[in-house]
């Protein structure tokens, strides 16, 4: 997994979770950014790690974003762990 293509299913995700409100405004709430800052932020590799941490903070949300992305849990982690600040 590259970071780019990380950031890609990253923002996937974010698209994803913007169609539910519930899940948008909790990402909002425990990131500390508004819509607008959102916006601005959107391709910052920073706010893409924290959409893929938000996902897999939480299985259930994971798995329903995988399965609408036709993608594998274990390729969210690796695309996390490609866009670097994990410890390592």
């Amino acid at each position: 997994m590259t970071p780019e293509n990380a950031e890609i299913l990253a923002l996937e995700g974010l698209g994803w979770l913007a169609q539910d409100s519930d899940s948008i405004q909790k990402f909002l709430n425990l990131s500390g950014m508004d819509v607008a800052d959102l916006r601005a932020a959107a391709g910052d590799p920073a706010t893409c790690a924290a959409v893929l941490d938000f996902l897999l903070a939480d299985e259930a949300l994971l798995l329903k974003f995988c399965d609408a992305a036709d993608v594998n849990p274990p390729s969210i982690l690796s695309a996390r762990r490609a866009l670097g600040g994990m410890g390592e």
